[in-house]
């Protein structure tokens, strides 16, 4: 037998709930069902229940499986097959706009350290750049001695977002091409010069060249 899944909000609270499909109704289910889902056997009234979503899957036999997503027809920068190896490319500077608004998280969400959260919010212009962001040559006035979170390394990756060392090329690049899509347009030349330049690094890299 078909089962369905439902999640209600109870008393600000989500709970799950397993019952027969046939027994489904669009916005309720009996007071008996409740109790046989949840083993609320010594209430005698059905609390209000505001339905969050709902969902069916097969019975014992099935396997959840995770839903499939038609692959994106937006392949710019993407090598297929190939493994991408990040490098930072000249004349971007897209990371440099400290302030990129409320897709980005907030340094609150980076750090854990009140010192870096100070530090970087020391660093952002009025303009959303960073002070020490050069926008004639789109270069770093400090880059030799720039902040660690400025660094593009595996490590830091890791201890800033928990990303492991094998993901760091990969994640990286994702990165870098959603800042660029953000500060410079997803059609720009910044978002071609960095993808050439990620696809030539790792075609070389593959061919041994």
């Amino acid at each position: 037998m078909h089962t369905s899944m439902i999640i209600l909000k109870f008393n600000d609270s989500l709970v799950t709930i397993v019952y027969p499909i046939l027994h489904t109704s669009k916005y309720k289910i009996s007071i008996l069902q409740v109790f046989e889902s949840t083993k609320m056997s010594h209430i005698t009234a059905l609390p209000s229940f505001e339905i969050v979503c709902s969902a069916h899957k097969v019975g014992r036999k099935g396997k959840k499986t995770a839903p499939k997503t038609k692959p994106s027809k937006d392949t710019m920068g993407f090598s297929s097959g190939r493994k991408e190896i990040w490098r930072c490319v000249e004349s971007c500077g897209a990371c440099c706009k400290l302030a990129k608004g409320p897709a980005f998280a907030t340094p609150e969400e980076i750090f854990s350290d009140p010192s870096d959260i100070e530090l970087y919010r020391s660093l952002i212009g009025p303009d959303g750049w960073c002070i020490h962001y050069e926008k004639n040559t789109r270069t770093c006035s400090i880059y030799p001695d720039r902040p660690y979170f400025c660094r593009v390394e595996p490590d830091i990756f890791k201890k800033l977002y928990g990303i492991e060392n094998r993901k760091f090329n990969k994640e990286a690049c994702s990165c870098c091409r959603d800042t660029i899509k953000a500060i410079y347009g997803p059609n720009s030349k910044e978002l071609n010069n960095f993808n050439t330049s990620i696809n030539d690094s790792s075609s070389a890299l593959s061919t041994g060249v």
